[in-house]
């Protein structure tokens, strides 16, 4: 009865709410509830708690590992990472702590650990979110998940500090854990392409990295993401993440669904919830105005206050170790503050366009060096996206005589393409400041080759709007796209897979003649 229940209510409640627009994670939240409400009576298992639990483990240590595999070490050590992290702590359980008691009978020290455990950010949330339109490697995303990692590391200090539980002296191989750098990467060259590829990232994910710092006295959360880190800057790095990503998902429905299994509130936990929810709204701001602080545009600290306003499930792990007694509301205040994020989280550049008039005002003259405007100089065909499919475009429009320009927001591609010998620059297509500093004078035709449909759509609108004329081409991952492309201003649409068999079957048809 255990799959039973945990999957129909997992699959239905996941897919009523896509039919409103929401993403199926807040019905997985949904389910949780209800599994714990209707589940006794409907022959639910008393180990279904533990086993989700534990499958909700697994998928956070695969999370934290696929994040790092897209991880570089520079992108932490950044001061609006650090700084924005730590001032942002600092702030909040300033103003949290005399809140709680102000509004409560709490002592000091409890008063103190709920607002640490409120201060914390959603990582599975954010890097979920993130990942699924793909803009862990954009310049906001990267911030972001830097943030986030500085907020794990504080979250396990506050746990080392109240539940007493320090590193055992086997803590002190981690510094040697940089030396394996060479023997992983011989590991997954040699791994393949197929299932032993998926098992590799499952033992470096949930066994060394997981169970091997445990075993140290160190998180497990933060062993898996050293372990992604450590390959990152490995070819493959990329496939093996590929490669993950179904497990990790299903995994991560355990995540959702144990949050609901938590407890079921009284009025007590749900004024405590609301209170949070509208709290939640302090977090955003404040994380704004810090981004600001550091020289990001208005977009960059826009979209980057909104990755990180959700409460943390590391608040929960704080409060099942040190604050038991107030695991449920924080459990439904983490919940509401899941519905309340994810929407807006999806609809993110639609929203920042709709208030980019208000938020200009704080647009410094001096920005962020990873987000100077950029020329185009003598290009004449724009590319935006540099993955594969973008690549493979800049090498055959180079072929023949036409003076490319590739731009992606993925600072590290970008210059990993410049090291290459290519001209690709660092430039965001949905960044409205991009879009008034580009010059597009001299270009000829544009191609669309970045997997998000959002990005895409942006693109299309704001190059027609610039007053742009030539021809946009632009690839689809679905048929569904193709429509919603053109009408935002592109004049051809690729199909990309499709037009992948027309090619292979092309190939067969001339090898075939040739025979």
């Amino acid at each position: 009865m255990f799959e039973v229940i945990t999957i129909s209510f997992a699959f239905f409640f996941g897919l009523l709410v896509r039919q409103v627009g929401l993403p199926p994670l807040v019905g997985f939240l949904a389910a949780g509830f209800a599994i714990n409400i209707f589940g006794p009576t409907l022959g639910l298992p008393e180990y279904t708690g533990e086993t989700l639990h534990h499958v909700a483990h697994l998928g956070v240590l695969m999370l934290l590992f696929t994040v790092g595999l897209k991880l570089k070490l520079e992108q932490i050590a950044q001061p609006q990472v650090v700084g924005g992290a730590l001032l942002h702590f600092a702030i909040s359980v300033a103003v949290f702590v005399p809140g709680i008691m102000l509004f409560t009978p709490l002592d000091w020290n409890t008063a103190l650990l709920l607002a640490i455990a409120l201060s914390f950010s959603s990582t599975v949330l954010a890097a979920k979110l993130l990942e699924t339109k793909r803009e862990l490697g954009a310049f906001h995303g990267r911030t972001a998940i830097g943030i986030l990692i500085v907020q794990d590391i504080i979250a396990l200090a506050v746990l080392a500090i109240w539940s007493g539980q320090t590193p055992n002296i086997w803590a002190l191989l981690v510094f040697a854990v940089p030396l394996l750098r060479p023997v992983l990467h011989w590991l997954l060259d040699f791994a393949g392409h197929d299932e032993l590829l998926v098992l590799m990232g499952m033992l470096l994910s949930l066994v060394i990295g997981g169970m091997g710092f445990e075993a140290m006295g160190l998180s497990s959360e933060i062993g898996a993401l050293v372990m992604g880190v450590l390959l990152s800057t490995h070819s493959r790095a990329k496939e093996l993440g590929e490669a993950l990503w179904s497990l990790k998902e299903i995994f991560l429905v355990g995540f959702f669904l144990q949050i609901g299994l938590t407890g079921l509130p009284d009025w007590g936990a749900m004024m405590f919830a609301l209170v949070a929810g509208v709290a939640l709204a302090l977090k955003g701001v404040l994380f704004f105005a810090l981004m600001i602080a550091f020289k990001l545009t208005p977009r960059s600290a826009f979209l980057t206050a909104l990755s990180l306003t959700a409460y943390s499930e590391f608040g929960l792990i704080v409060a099942a170790g040190v604050l038991p007694e107030y695991l449920v509301p924080l459990a439904i205040a983490v919940s509401i503050s899941f519905v309340i994020a994810a929407p807006l989280n999806r609809f993110a550049h639609p929203l920042y366009e709709r208030c980019e008039h208000r938020l200009r005002i704080y647009q410094r003259n001096t920005i962020h060096p990873d987000e100077q405007p950029k020329k185009m100089g003598d290009a004449d065909v724009l590319i935006f996206g540099m993955g594969r499919t973008g690549s493979a475009a800049y090498r055959v429009m180079a072929d023949q005589g036409f003076r490319p320009l590739g731009l992606d927001s993925d600072t590290y591609k970008a210059k990993a393409h410049q090291e290459a010998g290519r001209n690709v620059l660092f430039a965001d297509a949905e960044d409205s400041n991009f879009w008034r500093s580009c010059d597009l004078g001299q270009i000829r035709a544009a191609i669309l080759a970045m997997d998000d449909l959002e990005a895409k759509l942006i693109a299309a609108r704001s190059l027609r709007a610039r007053g742009f004329t030539g021809p946009i081409v632009s690839h689809a991952l679905h048929e569904s796209h193709q429509e919603q492309i053109r009408d935002a201003g592109a004049d051809y649409t690729h199909l990309t897979m499709n037009q992948a068999g027309i090619s292979l079957a092309e190939q067969t048809l001339n090898a075939m003649n040739r025979g």
